[in-house]
């Protein structure tokens, strides 16, 4: 097995680290203490085609494949899991979900203006009651001759209230029935269709999160996905896809929080010596970089598996589960290695764990990739 990053990913890793050196860190902490989405910054991203990695270039995307895409989302990790945050959402759930299940019309009609920025994408699964219990979904959508009609709310949506587009999971049928949820594509300025700003999160900040409200809202039959009542089934498949995504993130913040603590621990000094002579911090690092190494490959694992179209639910699991832990273990061994200076916001530490938390919650909390985990291995 090869483990070497192909040309692609070493050419992409080097524009991302560029363009967040220059666009990204001299502003991240003014966007993260006033809770700021850049949406300008998200359409130079588009220009540079990372709105859409791995769309084929017939619909305005890069034609790359998984690794390119989480070796980006590695690179946006390190420096800001916020903005990161916000190309894992656009990328996999609302343009990956349009691209993967829509029609060839709804793939002309919008992939191409959600690749390039033109369109900033939302998502949306949660509700206020229903979280990982997603199949209680209170949200309806009532037939109305070619029309729907849409009453309900979804919560915690990333780029709920700036979205141009989201693609929102409804139920058409029954409670609890599998079959009884379908997918819409919702335009913003549709009448009756709000959102609110959640504020004052842990972390990641600067990606926007929102309420969305839904109110005798009429969607034409054209902006289903697919089949009536296969949208939970879709909404599955996407999130397998979509652990890659915050794997691939969380090993961003997770390295980010390792190499500024290696920073640290060589320029720090007491007892006459860098504190990385000491033993206690050099283990700290030591046991750091290894998961680091052991959450990319798992990351990387999954994207092999869904680049060649094979089963990757568990590997994805996998991937999902072990990264986000590990960034908050090294956001959070960052904060102990530098000390005091870790607990304020002049040094980076504190900002890699408020991110990192994030990542063990958003796309299927780590209790629930136990729940897949073990389905898989116990079937």
């Amino acid at each position: 097995m090869n483990f070497d990053l192909n040309e692609n990913q070493k050419m992409i890793a080097q524009m991302v680290r560029d363009f967040a050196e220059k666009e990204i860190r001299p502003h991240m902490n003014k966007w993260d203490d006033e809770e700021y989405f850049p949406v300008e910054t998200m359409k130079k991203m588009g220009e540079l085609g990372l709105l859409g990695i791995y769309i084929p270039e017939q619909y305005g995307g890069s034609g790359f494949g998984y690794f390119e895409y989480a070796t980006a989302l590695m690179e946006l990790g390190k420096v800001c899991g916020g903005v990161g945050l916000s190309v894992a959402a656009h990328n996999s759930l609302c343009t990956g979900h349009i691209y993967y299940h829509g029609s060839e019309e709804q793939k002309q009609r919008f992939l191409p203006k959600l690749t390039s920025g033109e369109f900033i994408g939302a998502w949306g699964l949660t509700e206020p009651n229903t979280g990982s219990d997603a199949m209680r979904m209170k949200t309806t959508a009532v037939r109305d001759g070619n029309d729907w009609i849409i009453n309900g709310a979804k919560n915690w949506i990333t780029h709920g209230l700036s979205g141009d587009v989201a693609v929102v999971l409804v139920r058409t049928g029954e409670l609890l029935d599998s079959k009884g949820i379908t997918a819409f594509i919702i335009e913003k300025g549709m009448p009756g269709f709000s959102a609110v700003k959640i504020k004052d999160k842990l972390g990641v900040r600067a990606s926007e999160t929102a309420e969305l409200i839904f109110d005798n809202v009429r969607v034409p039959n054209e902006n289903v996905i697919g089949e009536v009542g296969m949208g939970f089934v879709q909404a599955m498949q996407i999130l397998d896809g979509g652990r890659i995504s915050i794997a691939a993130l969380s090993c961003g913040v997770a390295r980010g929080a390792y190499e500024a603590s290696v920073k640290y621990a060589k320029e720090r000094e007491q007892f006459g010596k860098p504190i990385s002579q000491f033993q206690a911090i050099a283990f700290k690092l030591a046991d750091m970089a290894t998961e680091v190494e052991a959450a990319e490959l798992l990351t990387f694992q999954a994207a092999y598996l869904k680049n060649n179209k094979l089963p990757m639910t568990r590997e994805g699991a996998f991937a999902k589960y072990f990264s986000s832990e590990v960034s908050v273990k090294c956001g959070n061994e960052a904060v102990q290695i530098m000390g005091g200076y870790g607990y304020t916001k002049e040094y980076p530490a504190e900002k890699f764990l408020r991110d990192a938390k994030l990542m063990t919650i958003g796309e299927g909390t780590s209790e629930i990739q136990k729940v897949v985990i073990s389905r898989e291995i116990l079937k």
